[in-house]
């Protein structure tokens, strides 16, 4: 990790502690029954992880004036429907893979079927979270609507599902550029638009802001997902979180199996550019921390 990157993790640790202590307290009790499952659920969502959803949310609405602490109840949800996804991907049904973020998957460590369940009730604590914060809150009922409706497409069968199906269906096959980024798209980007967009749907946002940040969104999840798939070839089991060549042995449609890792980079920063040039037509608005964590992507590998 370069100093530039261990910066801006730094500046980007209250945030994360935030979001993490919210995702902590909006999670049932690992003594209160079903037992297992609780545990389940604690175990996968409150693992090592990024926390590169809900803090994406919690750093626009603090651009468009929400305090942290007044999103963030919010941007949970996003991390809770993210380690659902996580849990189901991760079965012997799907990639049937034995690690995730450095330890046991939650099949392996509580079983498939609790696994599950695990993730079945994340995804509907996740819609719940939302609910009930904006309720709390008195969040007009319009933006309390909209929040629901984003995150229920970008989860659905035209979002995260739909790019989970046509990825299994893609699996040792030459697919078209156009299809994996189809793919990269609905299973990995969507989400990450949706919670950009719940910042500033909580702050307020315009019309024309709403199409940069959903703009920003896009790119965003194109130069994680290629970064990802590079780190699968290039990384190591620390780094990663599981083992290396994972998707080579489940022989999935990667832009480095397309191209090659040097072709891919170069696509990934291309990308990278075209964000940072994207976020930076909201005049007047503090960008910098999602300018800075575009950019830490692709200098994961470098």
């Amino acid at each position: 990790m370069t100093a530039g990157e261990a910066g801006i993790l730094a500046r980007l640790q209250p945030c994360r502690k935030l979001v993490e202590a919210e995702l902590s307290r909006v999670l049932p009790r690992a003594t209160r029954a079903p037992v297992r499952l609780h545990r389940a659920m604690r175990y996968a969502a409150l693992g090592p992880g990024k926390r590169l959803r809900p803090m994406l949310t919690v750093l626009v609405a603090r651009m468009f004036g929400v305090a942290p602490r007044r999103s963030a109840p919010y941007a949970v949800a996003f991390e809770l429907l993210h380690t659902y996804s996580l849990i189901h991907d991760d079965l012997p049904c799907m990639d049937d893979d034995d690690y995730r973020r450095g330890r046991l998957t939650c099949h392996k460590k509580f079983g498939e079927a609790t696994a599950v369940l695990a993730g079945d009730a994340l995804l509907t604590l996740a819609f719940g979270t939302l609910t009930d914060r904006a309720i709390e809150a008195n969040l007009p009922a319009r933006r309390t609507v909209q929040l629901v409706s984003e995150l229920a497409r970008a989860a659905g069968s035209q979002g995260l599902i739909f790019g989970q199906i046509d990825d299994l269906e893609a699996e040792g096959k030459r697919v078209s550029l156009k299809r994996l980024a189809s793919i990269h798209d609905r299973k990995t980007g969507r989400l990450f638009t949706v919670a950009l967009r719940a910042g500033a749907i909580l702050g307020g946002a315009d019309r024309r802001e709403l199409e940069v940040i959903t703009r920003y969104g896009d790119l965003f999840g194109q130069v994680f997902q290629i970064t990802d798939d590079i780190l699968d070839v290039t990384g190591s089991f620390e780094e990663i979180g599981k083992p290396v060549g994972s998707d080579r042995k489940n022989e999935k449609a990667t832009y480095v199996s397309l191209l090659s890792v040097d072709r891919a980079r170069a696509i990934a920063r291309a990308l990278c550019r075209r964000a940072v040039r994207t976020i930076r037509r909201l005049r007047g608005r503090p960008v910098e921390p999602l300018v800075d964590l575009v950019e830490y992507l692709p200098g994961r590998i470098s």
